[in-house]
């Protein structure tokens, strides 16, 4: 099968700004509808979302998600229907299986500054689980795993075969990752440049990385990504 990386420019994601949150949809979402980008393997939603200060997103229902926040700049809080009040902020990952259902809220808590973040939503091995609630902070790292289905190596379990990666390259030029067969990653370029397998990503692109054996991405020394190395 012919090798490919896909890129998803971060000008072609969907955008919508309502005033007090100004978002970017990588794939589908809500009112966004794009019959090209429906998700990716069990990855089903990247929203860039700023949030003004003291605003948010109200008590709402989810249901049979994994859902992923990763905060780039500011603070998000975050409150649940199974008890959780807590503070995401930038070198953390919260991750919330929905499961059966819960409700909760996204606020941003400063009266001053914005928050910025990634919420990512993924598809659960099966449906009906019992929500749970988890959130861990991180070091900074080459290629640093921050969920798994297992919870390895101090990772958040992510109820899906698929291993999250979050990588800086602040002291290293190029970093290499290899898929077993069949599986499949997707980039997400947090800010700087990154090149992968010769095709350059800017801030906010994504990239489907289908039938490659080996990724060496080669990014400039403030480069931040993320990693998805999904079945």
């Amino acid at each position: 099968m012919r090798a490919m990386i896909r890129i998803r420019r971060a000008e072609e994601r969907g955008h919508f700004d309502h005033g007090w949150l100004n978002t970017y949809h990588t794939f589908s979402f809500a009112d966004y509808y794009d019959p090209e980008f429906m998700g990716f393997r069990s990855l089903r939603v990247i929203n860039e979302d700023r949030v003004e200060p003291g605003r948010g997103f109200g008590t709402h229902s989810h249901r049979d998600m994994e859902i992923i926040s990763y905060v780039l700049e500011g603070e998000l809080a975050h409150r649940d229907s199974m008890g959780t009040g807590s503070v995401i902020r930038p070198g953390e990952v919260q991750r919330m299986s929905a499961g059966t259902g819960v409700l909760h809220s996204e606020m941003n808590p400063s009266d001053s500054e914005p928050v910025h973040f990634l919420q990512i939503w993924i598809l659960p091995e099966r449906r009906s689980l019992e929500p749970e609630y988890e959130q861990k902070s991180f070091a900074p790292g080459e290629l640093r795993l921050v969920g798994s289905p297992d919870g390895r190596d101090g990772s958040i379990t992510i109820h899906q075969d698929v291993k999250l990666y979050a990588s800086t390259l602040k002291d290293v030029a190029s970093i290499v990752h290899r898929l077993a067969p069949e599986r499949y990653g997707w980039i997400q370029v947090i800010r700087g440049e990154v090149e992968v397998n010769g095709q350059r990503l800017h801030t906010s692109d994504g990239a489907a990385v289908e039938n490659e054996e080996t990724l060496t991405m080669v990014g400039d020394r403030d480069a931040e990504f993320l990693l998805f190395d999904l079945s």
